[in-house]
């Protein structure tokens, strides 16, 4: 693909569903490496690169949700020509969640199923973990959700290159606004770590007020990241999701 917005870390079949995955807060598209790697050779995963960060980390980031989904929908568009999906973990469930809903405003295809984990469903109001006003707020956060080394955040260098995503991001949930909507016309699978800290169960099934087209909540063992140890299940479910759609994964449209 001819864009900077989007990162493969591996071939796939001709004609496989393309799967997007949109990173967490402060997170970036390497964060998808272990569920890139368990799903080789059935999906065609493309990991979004949100300004700020690693290659693209001299660029400004996003404040704000609306507008970095905006931005998503135009560099989605080339894609909604043949199958697809999206998967948001954490802030980019909610990226995924707007940016679908810009592309479906303007009558493009949907997506075969929107997976989102690690986050409930979107309210009026910004949850309380999302409401962070300064860098001690947002670190204390980070390390307690554990999706950051330790040691980057220890280092000065280090925490100060990762501080401008992390308030950006950070900056964008606490500002953002769900003014109410349609069901979506997709179906909806949320995941969620039976220990995560800041999502439980009932938030991720708040979810399925969110869709008209079929619903599913599956819980993993673990914290808000338990996906990096359950790449390989994660991976079975959003292929039998693909399934469940009458869309085998390497299948063409």
């Amino acid at each position: 693909m001819n864009s900077i917005w989007f990162r493969r870390f591996g071939t796939a079949p001709d004609g496989a569903v393309k799967l997007v995955c949109f990173p967490h807060a402060g997170g970036a598209a390497s964060s998808y490496l272990p569920l890139v790697k368990a799903l080789a050779g059935r999906l065609d995963v493309l990991a979004v690169q949100y300004p700020g960060r690693q290659d693209r980390r001299r660029e400004r980031p996003f404040d704000s949700v609306d507008e970095l989904a905006g931005a998503l929908a135009e560099e989605v568009r080339p894609l909604t020509g043949g199958p697809y999906a999206f998967f948001g973990h954490s802030m980019g469930a909610v990226v995924a969640y707007e940016t679908l809903r810009r592309l479906l405003r303007d009558g493009l295809p949907a997506p075969r199923r929107l997976y989102v984990s690690g986050r409930g469903a979107p309210a009026p109001r910004p949850h309380v973990n999302d409401v962070l006003t300064t860098d001690a707020e947002v670190l204390a956060a980070v390390r307690a959700l554990g999706g950051t080394v330790p040691d980057v955040l220890d280092d000065p260098e280090l925490r100060e290159m990762v501080m401008p995503a992390l308030r950006a991001d950070y900056g964008a949930l606490g500002a953002y606004r769900w003014s109410g909507a349609a069901p979506l016309p997709v179906p909806v699978t949320a995941l969620v770590g039976d220990r995560d800290p800041v999502v439980d169960v009932d938030a991720s099934a708040g979810w399925r007020a969110h869709t008209v087209d079929g619903f599913d909540l599956r819980v993993f063992p673990g914290g808000h990241f338990y996906l990096d140890a359950h790449a390989t299940g994660v991976a079975d479910l959003v292929v039998e999701g693909l399934a469940a759609t009458g869309l085998p994964a390497g299948a063409d449209a």
